[in-house]
């Protein structure tokens, strides 16, 4: 079976992992601030602060803005629900625009149209592995006076005229297993501003600034020091992982047939969390079907919008309607790009991919 995600752990994590439960300082230690240190370098900032996931990283985030109940954030429908989620975690409420039809990031067109007086922040969601127009974004939220939290979950690396994604607001990022790297579980928040820092390190560690004296609300987000050696031998592998990735894209972009490859306009470098494909015609779910006949793995990221989920239904409504990402929702098809995919099975998954759509 070719996989659609395959985490690479090799000799240099699983020693680094038995040098954390030799050491007998397991929890959050070294081996955390180690991994702090070289994402923030990894990303062009001065600080990053590891967390528990990427979800606590988002959650985090926009707690250390002070965005809470009545608040309004902008952001895009078409994205794993954590983007939303935790939007809703600190009591706010999430407000969506349609996505661009060729990058399946946010319309930034239609970010002012949104923006209210209750509007604190713009949440854009770099999708896939590409940026979004940060530009734009940055300077609708200079206008507005609007903060800007990047959800660069899948977006390691990536960059946007030359400027790493997590360096342009404050960044979140995803460590899962099916992430350009992993820590097994975690997270992590990149920032420029100081008091951003030391707000998500008190948020994340009980409200505590000195041991057990709790100036205010906090929760238990740490990242262990045993996640944390993972996510340091991953870190310096991130490149090459990317560069796979990259390669593996270029064979696709260069031999499919039939369907529509992700777009990448000048001045983006886009990582490849995703390789994601529209089929056209109504043909996707036979495709994958057809994909599935052949052991080759292929998912559907996103089949429901977040403002159709039910629960996004039942608390907002389904009044709005977001064309472009409801007409996404039935052509997109992730196809295998990760660094373990060899060249045997880039080309079964092309041809296969081909035979498929040239039946008409």
């Amino acid at each position: 079976m070719i996989s659609i995600a395959k985490p690479i752990i090799g000799e240099e994590e699983k020693k680094a992992v038995l040098e954390v439960l030799d050491s007998g300082i397991i929890a959050q230690g070294p081996r955390v601030k180690e991994f702090e240190n070289g994402f923030a370098e990894m990303c062009g900032v001065k600080h990053a602060i590891a967390t528990s996931s990427g979800t606590t990283a988002l959650h985090m985030a926009l707690l250390a803005h002070d965005i809470g109940p009545g608040d309004e954030v902008v952001t895009s429908p078409f994205t794993f629900i954590a983007s939303a989620n935790s939007i809703l975690f600190v009591g706010a409420k999430p407000v969506f625009v349609d996505i661009d039809a060729k990058t399946f990031n946010m319309d930034v067109s239609q970010i002012e149209a949104v923006i209210t007086p209750k509007t604190k922040a713009i949440l854009p969601v770099q999708l896939y592995g590409l940026c979004c127009d940060m530009d734009e974004i940055m300077s609708i939220a200079k206008k507005h006076q609007l903060v800007v939290i990047e959800d660069a979950c899948q977006a390691h690396g990536s960059e946007f005229k030359g400027k790493r994604a997590g360096s342009f607001g404050t960044g979140t990022f995803s460590l899962y297993p099916t992430k350009n790297i992993t820590s097994a579980e975690g997270g992590m928040i990149t920032t420029n501003d100081d008091v951003v820092m030391e707000k998500c390190r008190v948020i994340r560690n009980h409200g505590m600034r000195r041991r057990y004296y709790h100036d205010e609300l906090g929760y238990n987000f740490r990242m262990t020091d045993v996640h944390a050696a993972i996510g340091n031998a991953q870190l310096a592998k991130l490149n090459m992982f990317n560069n796979k990735r990259k390669e593996n894209a270029a064979y696709y972009n260069k031999h499919l047939k039939g369907v529509t490859i992700p777009f990448v306009p000048d001045g983006y470098t886009h990582v490849y969390h995703q390789y994601t494909i529209r089929v056209p015609e109504g043909k996707r779910d036979g495709l994958r079907a057809f994909l599935k006949e052949k052991d080759i793995g292929s998912e559907i990221y996103y089949p429901v919008p977040i403002h159709k989920q039910g629960f996004y239904r039942e608390m907002f409504g389904d009044d709005k309607t977001y064309s472009e990402a409801d007409f996404a929702a039935t052509e997109v098809l992730s196809i295998p790009v990760h660094p373990s995919v060899s060249k045997e099975d880039l080309e079964k998954v092309a041809s296969s991919i081909n035979e498929y759509m040239a039946k008409g």
